[in-house]
């Protein structure tokens, strides 16, 4: 699991990631996380405080294979900030916002996709490990 360089905001917080509800610790921006897992069904979730939602992403997992994939803001969230910024935030902005954005596809704050073995190890080469 990676997260992409960028500017991380004020206070860059590793985000909750987690395979199976084993934590994934150290996710922060510029950074990667790995685990070992035997083959089977796999589920990755993610949680933020305060979010009214859980990202969950189901993945099967063969045998001698690696996954890579990469973490990003999910489209709920950053509709949410808006709706939040557009109305001056407090409870209100987040009632609206959890309102208008309860249909999308993936409720919670993070989205995972898949990335290919040479994209995937080309961007880990520039990032760190997460801790």
């Amino acid at each position: 699991m990676l997260r992409e360089k960028g500017y991380g905001g004020i206070v860059d917080g590793a985000w909750e990631v987690q395979l199976d509800g084993t934590p994934l610790s150290g996710l922060k921006t510029g950074t990667f996380v790995f685990v070992d897992r035997p083959h089977g069904p796999r589920q990755l979730t993610a949680t933020e405080a305060a979010f009214p939602g859980v990202t969950k992403h189901d993945i099967t997992v063969q045998s001698g294979q690696t996954y890579f994939f990469v973490a990003r803001t999910s489209k709920r969230k950053n509709a949410l900030m808006a709706t939040a910024a557009g109305t001056g935030g407090g409870i209100l902005g987040l009632a609206l916002g959890t309102a208008f954005t309860w249909g999308y596809d993936n409720p919670g704050p993070i989205d995972f996709f898949p990335l290919d073995d040479a994209a995937a190890r080309t961007t880990i080469a520039e990032l760190k490990l997460g801790e």
